[in-house]
């Protein structure tokens, strides 16, 4: 997979290193000439360049790219990116970071960001996660499935404590995707009973969230 990252920063390098690690091609572009450091990730191809510039973008042979990601810390420089990325180019898959909370509700298909990335929620629901039992937290959204991935530490008062995970009823458009426990990773069993403190991912539709906590977890949410 070919990705292109605008913004060779801390966080564009970070990315890039780590998708390298994973066997990927990845450019990154910068129109600082301070940021433009080969030696800090010597596997990349770096290109000095404004990424809000389509000439620049068509230096980078955006159409060749599988992903783009707009990791500067501008939030229009980002969106620019996003949308040129999208309708110049065609590429596939464009993510695009939020520095700036009050910005999110922009960064959607309309300006062609298929998911974004928002550091403060994500360090919200992760703390959240962290100390909350029977509270669903809601983790990542998926834009182009109108759904989420979300996560509840099953409390010891939960009515499902014991239960096999295919016994469940749980909501439509709901699926159990992992139970955490115990610090292992486990596929759901239809036979597996869900125990006290599992942590449970679900991928969810926004409208059925509420009723997944009700239901798991009654006794804190007035059921």
């Amino acid at each position: 997979m070919r990705v292109a990252i605008a913004g060779a920063g801390a966080v564009g390098r970070s990315v890039a290193q780590e998708l390298i690690t994973n066997g990927h091609q990845v450019l990154l572009i910068d129109k600082d000439p301070v940021s433009i450091k080969p030696d800090r990730v010597p596997e990349a191809e770096w290109l000095l360049a404004d990424a809000c510039e389509l000439s620049s973008l068509e230096e980078a042979r955006l159409d060749q790219c599988d992903v783009v990601i707009a990791a500067t810390g501008d939030d229009k420089a980002n969106l620019v990116t996003a949308l040129l990325a999208k309708t110049e180019f065609g590429v596939p898959r464009t993510v695009g970071r939020v520095n700036h909370p009050n910005n999110e509700w922009l960064f959607t298909e309309a300006w062609g960001v298929d998911v974004s990335v928002s550091t403060p929620r994500i360090m919200s629901a992760l703390v959240e996660e962290a100390v909350t039992v029977g509270d669903l937290v809601r983790l990542f959204t998926f834009r182009q499935g109108n759904a989420n991935l979300v996560e509840l530490t099953l409390p010891p008062e939960s009515p499902y404590v014991g239960k096999p995970a295919g016994l469940i009823p749980f909501p439509e458009n709901c699926a159990l995707v992992t139970i955490l426990r115990d610090g292992q990773v486990y596929t759901p069993d239809a036979d597996q009973p869900i125990e006290s403190g599992d942590e449970l991912l679900f991928v969810a539709g926004a409208e059925v969230e509420d009723a997944l906590e009700k239901m798991l977890a009654p006794g804190s949410h007035g059921g």
